[in-house]
């Protein structure tokens, strides 16, 4: 159901935030605010996961989003991709309801693309071909999966495991891709540069992207030298930011010297290491069963924790937390926003009424023990547009439309 435009204050409980009215208070709405525009601001991640056949792609795709899909033991068993949502493990959202007695909690998602494998030659038409390509252009990241396990019954499609030769082949492939979407686009941006300056800087970024891409490098790696914003509508794979995530046995994850070596092979990525079968394993376990299967292989928690927060990471992206009688949520929200594009998140309405922010953090309201202890102790902080959010700040909005 659409919101109306304008909020009943029952939505102050569900979200929140409070409706405010007021001449005194109408002058201090404000009528713009930097940062993305009001319509790009649900943040979504969305990973991409591509890798060649075999590496434990789906298997991995299954334990995220327990759902079945085709994972076959041959290439191409994931011909169209599968698309599946995950919640962004959060403790903080449990102590919240406990203090607010929120009837539910709602955690922030991840939402993880399966896409069909990718050998040698695929942006030429080999395998699968170009179609993986276009399954990945619209996600926010892509999450190689790199196969560093050894299983005789499970065929590596290049005939044996080598991590640093599949991220070439991977690497490689993209980075053709972007080179044919770059020299399709030149001469349609030259055409352009010479009627309409404002095109200019598009196509001499582009240029410098074609001689980045001809050189074996990915354009994200070289964002220190060029403007990846000028390159958004030619929707180029590797300016993407990249994550690893190494598909491991017990041998290896055993094995703190050999994670060292391959997280420095992928750095400055994110790196994660999990055993995709394991991790399938765990969600048909109880607490104590999975807690000594993740202490045989020397794991803390479950590999898909740590991918979800890398992908977090990667991203550059941050929660902020409200909560109420109704319900203790998660909000996601891009690192260095302002409380007026926070706000925005829950619903347009409040960044363009933005007034103020009631803001306490996690830790200070958890030590306090309830919202009226923590105003109590001046923990609590009335904060204006400029403010620049913080991971775990818990939020009530106040805003006028």
């Amino acid at each position: 159901m659409p919101f109306p435009a304008r909020l009943p204050a029952s939505l102050d409980r569900r979200f929140g935030a409070r409706p405010t009215a007021g001449p005194a208070l109408d002058a201090l709405v404000t009528t713009s605010t930097p940062g993305p525009p009001l319509h790009s601001l649900v943040v979504s991640l969305t990973l991409g996961i591509v890798g060649l056949p075999n590496v434990g792609k789906s298997t991995l795709f299954n334990a995220l989003t327990q759902n079945e899909v085709l994972a076959a033991n041959y290439p191409f068993a994931t011909i169209e991709p599968n698309v599946g949502v995950v919640p962004l493990p959060d403790t903080r959202l449990d102590r919240l309801a406990e203090i607010f007695s929120s009837q539910r909690t709602v955690p922030a998602v991840v939402s993880f693309v399966d896409i069909a494998g990718i050998v040698k030659g695929a942006s030429e038409g080999a395998g699968m071909g170009n179609q993986f390509l276009a399954n990945i252009r619209e996600a926010n990241a892509i999450c190689q999966v790199i196969r560093v396990f050894d299983d005789p019954d499970v065929v590596h499609v290049e005939g044996t495991v080598d991590p640093a030769d599949d991220i070439e082949t991977i690497n490689t492939e993209l980075i053709l891709a972007d080179m044919q979407t770059v020299e399709k686009a030149l001469p349609r941006l030259e055409k352009e540069a010479r009627t309409h300056k404002d095109r200019r800087a598009a196509l001499a970024v582009t240029q410098q992207a074609r001689d980045i891409l001809d050189a074996g490098r990915t354009l994200f790696s070289a964002q220190a030298e060029i403007d990846l914003a000028e390159l958004r509508e030619l929707s180029l794979l590797t300016a993407k930011p990249f994550l690893y995530v190494f598909n491991a046995d017990e041998a290896v994850l055993t094995n703190e010297t050999r994670i060292k070596e391959l997280r420095e092979m992928v750095a400055p990525a994110d790196a994660v290491f999990l055993d995709a079968k394991v991790e399938a394993e765990l969600l048909e376990l109880d607490e104590e069963s999975t807690r000594e299967l993740l202490e045989s292989i020397g794991q803390t928690e479950p590999g898909l924790y740590s991918l979800a927060r890398a992908g977090f990471h990667t991203l550059g992206l941050q929660t902020y937390l409200t909560a109420g009688p109704k319900e203790a949520r998660a909000w996601t929200i891009g690192r260095g926003w302002t409380a007026p594009q926070a706000a925005g998140v829950i619903h347009t309405d409040f960044e363009r009424g933005f007034i103020k922010a009631e803001i306490v953090s996690f830790d200070d309201l958890i030590s306090a023990g309830s919202m009226a202890e923590a105003k109590a102790a001046g923990r609590v902080r009335m904060e204006g547009k400029d403010y620049l959010m913080a991971d775990g700040d818990v939020v009530e909005f106040r805003f006028n439309v």
